[in-house]
């Protein structure tokens, strides 16, 4: 995404330091998290990680990288989820903890805090952020849910993902091990939002409702909008959502660490702070900051 227009230098600063400042500063913080993140990782969808387990994949279909692969208009159901069984398995079962996850929570703590993200790979939760202080809204890579959808009910795939990964043969699942709707029949899916079938099930109403719990309570006072590694596919979720609160908000402060598009809208500039590099190496810098 592009720089937009309007945008203007942040008059609280563009180094790790300044940012170090608004979050000792901050009486909560609303983190907004997005892909940036786990890329900083080294949880990226491309290169040697893709190729590595995609190779014989990329030979046949012609496939660039994992995230546009999902798009791919299998033949067969068979054929869909060799693929995203390994997808799965890749990000969601095989990946370990990221530091950048480990170095948040550490600098987070004792804080006031709350966690919106449009990631669904699960780090937060491996790295050990409370639950009850998460909200996924997008969904997750661990869960399938009905395809049509006939209810809103979400199931754990770990067993389901590791068979049908361990057991493909010649980029094809046995036809036995194709996921279906313990209810209608239908055809599974995994817990992704893409279009109007999306379940929402009760884990995600909680979680939605303790998000807006949190905002709710920190409508008012030196509230952090703390955004890393936002980019620009969903920017309504998180960035034009943070840019709001802080407008409405004299108090707020804006925060953006992102490795190519930190930047702030003029109309909050004077209370943004935006940090351009990694956002690990960022992290883990602070965290030293920190610890001295």
């Amino acid at each position: 995404m592009a720089r937009i227009e309007g945008t203007a230098s942040p008059d609280l600063g563009t180094t790790p330091e300044d940012l170090a400042v608004q979050i000792k500063a901050a009486e909560a913080i609303l983190v907004g998290a997005g892909a940036g993140l786990s890329t900083s990782a080294g949880f990226t969808y491309d290169g040697s990680r893709f190729t590595d387990h995609f190779g014989d994949m990329i030979d046949k279909y012609g496939f660039t990288d994992m995230y546009t692969a999902g798009f791919y208009p299998f033949k067969t159901p068979e054929e869909f989820w060799a693929y995203w069984s390994r997808m799965i398995l890749v990000n969601r079962y095989e990946t370990p903890v990221g530091k950048p996850y480990q170095d948040l929570l550490r600098l987070l703590e004792g804080r006031e805090f709350f966690v919106l993200t449009t990631n669904v790979d699960h780090q937060f939760r491996k790295a050990g952020f409370p639950k009850a202080r998460l909200f996924y809204t997008q969904g997750d890579y661990g869960l399938f849910q009905c395809s049509v959808p006939c209810h809103d009910t979400t199931y754990d795939n770990e067993e389901a993902v590791r068979r049908m990964a361990g057991e493909q043969r010649d980029m094809k699942i046995p036809s036995a091990l194709i996921p279906q709707c313990p209810v209608c029949g239908k055809p599974m899916a995994t817990n992704l939002r893409s279009d109007d079938t999306f379940v929402q099930d009760e884990g995600w109403q909680a979680a939605s409702g303790r998000y807006a719990a949190f905002q709710e309570k920190h409508l008012r006072g030196r509230v952090l909008y703390l955004e890393l590694g936002v980019g620009g596919n969903t920017p309504g979720i998180i960035k034009y959502n943070f840019w709001r609160r802080v407008h409405d908000n004299k108090e707020a402060v804006y925060a953006c660490v992102n490795l190519n598009e930190a930047y702030a809208p003029a109309e909050i500039a004077d209370r943004s702070v935006c940090v351009s590099g990694d956002i690990g190496g960022i992290l883990a810098g602070m965290l030293e900051m920190k610890q001295r």
